[in-house]
């Protein structure tokens, strides 16, 4: 973690959930600098240890439909995850906001299909067939020693995973050193059930 980032972390801690608001911000700001700023190659190989973590510690066989992300901003790139279990004959799916403030839906995603933009540039299926997914790949901007997940701030993941029927088994990734003692989570904030960074799986500590 950068110098900047660890004297915010290392600061007096946020009370109020406005002054949480606030320190997430600047937290979830330097995160993402300091993940632009390694070299390519250097997410690339830290993505492909993270994954491979994932094909050997987690077996995701008995979850028939597999919801993943479209890499944006330095997040590792799951799809070949994703190919893979669309191969052994399951389901893959990326998340489409369909509204600011409605849970995130689910929609069949295979390699080659046609891809057009949602209202943030990020690509999405190009026709709405729902699915839904019972186990998750989430992408994180942080992540804390709870399991809980700091994100881009718009509360997506968590009002969708509140929104389920059953909830999926929730894979978080992201790197290393993006590893923070607390994110202060609140009541809103839902946790994952793993954590996975090129150094392996995380789960809650005892």
């Amino acid at each position: 973690m950068s110098e900047e980032a660890r004297g915010a972390v290392s600061g007096p801690a946020p009370k109020s959930w406005s002054e949480i608001k606030v320190w997430r911000a600047q937290i979830r700001k330097l995160l993402i600098e300091r993940r632009l700023a390694l070299p390519a190659q250097v997410r690339q190989e830290q993505g492909e240890q993270t994954k491979a973590h994932i094909t050997h510690d987690i077996d995701l066989t008995p979850y028939s439909t597999l919801g993943i992300y479209w890499p944006i901003r330095g997040e590792i790139d799951v799809r070949d995850l994703a190919r893979r279990h669309i191969e052994a004959g399951r389901t893959a799916a990326l998340p489409v906001c369909v509204s600011p403030a409605a849970p995130l839906e689910f929609w069949r995603w295979h390699p080659g299909m046609h891809i057009r933009h949602d209202r943030a540039k990020i690509p999405i299926p190009a026709e709405r067939d729902l699915v839904t997914p019972d186990a998750l790949l989430i992408p994180v901007v942080g992540f804390d020693r709870e399991i809980f997940r700091l994100g881009y701030g718009g509360g997506y993941y968590d009002r969708t995973l509140a929104a389920f029927p059953r909830r999926p088994l929730c894979i978080g990734l992201g790197y290393a050193a993006s590893e923070l003692p607390t994110i202060y989570p609140q009541p809103h904030d839902i946790r994952l059930d793993v954590i996975v960074t090129e150094k392996g799986v995380q789960r809650v500590r005892a």
